[in-house]
């Protein structure tokens, strides 16, 4: 073992504000991890004695499970790692790198915050290996190579941050119970999609829960909705055309989108409560009813994340599992996902800063997370059986069986549109509006 390795990593700066005992989690050498490619990077990277910041979004759990990923890193590299994070780290980060004290990696869910840092010249490349190293590596890779592809203040473009931890959005979540109960079977196509829908009624039952309610962030939940729905009924192209404003919001291909949206939610035989409890249903609460007796619906479209508002005691892959929300089979679109996921960057070069970025690319960054929880990745190295469940499992081979990924389109679009007329206009729509109409009203608020 080499010998940075023999030494215990005892005291890894990884907590703002001070140092705590940080063993590694896995033993180097044991288990099903990618052990070779970790000691290549460890005999490639001798930087004993630097240090770097490292800001990123995780606190509490998940800074506890990233930590153990950095144990890794200076194990490896001899880097000392100083990871801190803040509840308000988009505009933290922002105050950080304007007066001039930036860290020297930061690490952002939202792609269009780190163009503006780029083309305000605050970002380093890392370069076109880098570039054709994600295009190689990862599912879907020019996909998510695209994420971190931004113009600099030359106004030339170039890879300047580095997609690291997916989560996935392109799920129907249902009971197995209930299924089973009413002999229903996992839809593979969108059109199996909506004759289950429409069976359901038939049957006699409600197929959806849809609520949109998330105080003064009421809408948001739609905007998936429609996101998926145009990754379904459109080209990769128009979808980035969308989110972009290369053509209005109240283009036929959006209106589309947002009136196949209005098949589920605006039909009241179709949602729990009827099309008036939709806006009006917080979107924490919208998931119970899979679980009530009789069910008050058998399928919730949400994110990867909704569980956490199951209720207490719900496991996930027996008491609820979920299906991918699937594609229409006649459009010639393959199997499109819907996600989100923090990209990592350089704020402040130097030679530790750089091998961070490599570190990145070993199976180990990914699979020790991987092996814990919360954690999926499109990296086509890493050892898929090493998943902590198998929730993850499924959502992991989401990601490398996808012919597209694109990202949360709201988090891409102006935030007055994102977070503002997109999600208000939502509300209008599902409330009585045209698909036309909220689409104008949205596109009304487009920054000029």
């Amino acid at each position: 073992m080499p010998k940075k390795l023999l030494a215990t990593v005892a005291a890894l700066a990884l907590a703002s504000g001070g140092a705590f005992a940080q063993d590694l989690k896995f033993p180097v050498g044991e288990g099903a991890f990618n052990w070779d490619s970790y000691k290549a990077f460890d005999e490639a990277t001798n930087l004993d004695g630097q240090s770097i910041t490292i800001f990123g979004p995780w606190r509490g759990e998940d800074q506890v499970l990233v930590s153990s990923v950095l144990a890794y890193f200076t194990a490896a590299s001899g880097v000392t790692v100083n990871y801190s994070s803040s509840e308000g780290y988009e505009q933290q980060i922002q105050v950080d790198i304007q007066a001039g004290s930036p860290p020297d990696i930061a690490i952002l869910p939202q792609p269009g915050l780190i163009g503006e840092l780029a083309a305000k010249g605050y970002l380093t490349p890392l370069g076109d290996e880098t570039k054709a190293w994600l295009e190689e590596n990862y599912a879907a890779g020019a996909d998510w190579a695209k994420l971190g592809i931004y113009k600099g203040k030359d106004g030339a473009e170039a890879l300047y941050a580095f997609p690291y931890k997916a989560d996935v959005k392109s799920l129907v979540w249902y009971s197995p119970d209930n299924f089973a109960d009413a002999g229903y079977e996992i839809p593979k196509t969108m059109a199996e999609l909506k004759a289950l829908t429409e069976q359901i009624v038939a049957d006699g039952g409600t197929p959806w829960c849809i609520g949109l309610g998330s105080g003064g962030a009421t809408g948001w939940p739609a905007t998936d909705w429609v996101e998926d729905l145009m990754l379904r009924t459109q080209s990769p192209e128009t979808y980035d055309k969308w989110v972009t404003h290369q053509i209005p919001f109240n283009d036929p291909a959006v209106v589309g989108a947002i009136e196949e949206f209005g098949w589920f939610a605006k039909n009241d035989k179709f949602v729990a409560g009827g099309a008036a409890a939709v806006a009006a249903t917080d979107f924490r609460d919208s998931p119970k009813g899979l679980f009530s007796s009789p069910p008050q619906c058998y399928m919730h479209r949400q994110a990867s994340f909704i569980p956490s508002f199951f209720p207490e005691g719900t496991v996930v892959g027996e008491d609820a599992d979920f299906f991918y929300f699937p594609a229409d089979d006649t459009k010639g679109l393959g199997t499109p996902l819907l996600g989100a996921g923090t990209l990592a960057f350089i704020t402040k070069d130097s030679d530790a800063s750089r091998a961070f970025i490599e570190f990145l690319k070993t199976p180990i960054a990914h699979e020790i997370w991987m092996a814990q929880s919360g954690f999926v990745t499109p990296f086509k190295g890493a050892n898929t059986e090493l998943y902590g469940s198998e929730p993850l499992k499924k959502q992991g081979e989401m990601l490398l069986n996808a012919t597209t990924f694109r990202f949360d389109g709201s988090d891409l679009m102006p935030g007055a549109v994102g977070a503002g007329s997109f999600w208000t206009g939502m509300v209008d729509y599902v409330g009585g509006k045209s698909a036309a109409d909220a689409a104008a009203q949205i596109d009304a608020a487009w920054p000029k």
